[in-house]
């Protein structure tokens, strides 16, 4: 897993959003972006990280930031997901694993002592010129927004 780190250029990149929109990282050109990878949408955790940050998008926007959700989901599962919970940011739908390659989030998991591939829970922060800020790689699902702007 090669994983972008601080100081990082972002490669450009372009998925579909929940609504079917191609979003482009140029799109944020100039701009403060908050990238946060999650494994699934729905799920307990990611429901519960997703919905932080929602609570927190003023205080995130105040700060400078534009937020931008990432997970393999369908466009369907991420507007279902993002309808349900009203969430104020787009969910990318990367279902060939586009942008989870390029920042390297996609390797070896366990859980209950399997292993298996999955997408890693890690939050980018990129600043207005595309470089990685910082990275999250232990995020606080209930507390995400605090390490962001911390």
């Amino acid at each position: 897993m090669k994983t972008l780190k601080q100081g990082d250029a972002v490669p450009n990149f372009s998925a579909k959003d929940e609504q079917g929109n191609t979003i482009s990282l140029t799109d944020y050109k100039g701009k403060k972006l908050v990238v946060f990878f999650y494994p699934k949408a729905s799920t307990p955790g990611c429901t519960v990280e997703a919905c932080n940050l929602r609570d927190n998008y003023k205080a995130l926007q105040d700060a400078g930031y534009e937020l931008l959700g990432v997970s393999a989901d369908s466009e369907k599962k991420q507007a279902n997901f993002k309808d349900k919970y009203e969430f104020p940011f787009p969910l990318l739908a990367d279902e060939d694993k586009t942008v989870i390659e390029t920042f390297g989030v996609w390797g070896p998991k366990k859980f209950m002592g399997k292993e298996y591939d999955g997408i890693h829970r890690m939050t980018f922060l990129i600043d207005e010129n595309g470089i990685v800020d910082r990275v999250i790689d232990k995020v606080k699902t209930k507390d995400h927004a605090a390490q962001i702007l911390e």
